[in-house]
């Protein structure tokens, strides 16, 4: 083998051992940037998305108490009389029965107290003088027009509570990826007017965080019923309108600085 031969094979051995220690260093820097976000210089964006949306849902509870003596047994079955006929007056304003769900059933003991001698002495124990069932429904309303006639019908047919109307959206997926790419474009245009003003260059999106989503919801006072008193004959229904909710989405983007 000549010098010139040995001259050239040493050169493409070092040209060698120089490619594969770069593409080394290249692969281990690849990888911590890619395992490592924080290690690139960074800056973060935040955004809001806001849709109005019609709610399509009502929804209400309403419940029986019933307060007695030691015979649960009476108890029971007058508590249950007058909520299977709530239920059944329900029904039959074609309220699904998959919209109907008993969300609560307890059954309490009653406490009288007794006061404690002044002088010491042992106080004598509290004692069991009856019992209390408070037994809860909840209804999805689909159709808005029914929602007066089922508040007040269902405390003239046994229930004597009523809380809780609510207007909600059956299925806020849709509405939430509306909210959701408005949001993110609003971030977007903020990261690069903020990198145009400081006069750099916005690089690979680093993260993405969606913060809580926002819901008002209208609620519906017992008291606005009219359900301290009176002759339930003639309750009237009340008007009820939903209006409308927004639906809020909050991002925030975290950018590589180039």
């Amino acid at each position: 083998m000549t010098e010139k031969i040995k001259n050239y094979l040493g050169l493409a051995i070092i040209i060698s051992i120089l490619i594969v220690a770069f593409s080394s260093w290249n692969f281990v820097r690849y990888f911590r940037d890619s395992i490592e976000p924080s290690a690139f210089r960074s800056f973060s964006v935040s955004g809001e998305g806001k849709i109005v949306a019609v709610p399509d849902i009502a929804q209400f509870s309403f419940s029986v108490i019933t307060e007695g003596g030691k015979n649960i047994a009476d108890l029971q079955k007058n508590n249950t009389e007058k909520i299977n006929k709530a239920i059944a007056f329900v029904k039959a304003q074609r309220v699904d029965p998959k919209d109907i769900k008993t969300i609560n059933y307890n059954l309490e003991p009653r406490y009288q107290y007794h006061s404690c001698p002044r002088e010491g002495g042992i106080c004598p124990p509290a004692e069991i003088v009856g019992y209390k069932i408070n037994q809860t429904v909840s209804v999805k309303i689909r159709d808005f027009a029914k929602i007066g006639d089922l508040l007040s019908g269902v405390i003239q047919n046994g229930a004597n509570a009523v809380s809780e109307l609510q207007f909600t959206i059956d299925d806020p997926t849709e509405i939430q990826n509306k909210a959701r790419a408005e949001a993110i474009e609003k971030a977007k245009t903020k990261a690069y007017g903020m990198a145009k003003t400081g006069g750099f260059s916005v690089g690979r999106l680093l993260s993405i965080e969606e913060g809580g989503n926002y819901y008002p919801r209208l609620m519906y006072a017992k008291e606005s019923l009219g359900m301290g008193g009176g002759d339930l004959e003639a309750l009237p229904a009340p008007t009820i309108e939903p209006g409308s909710q927004e639906i809020i989405v909050n991002v925030v983007l975290r950018y590589e600085i180039k």
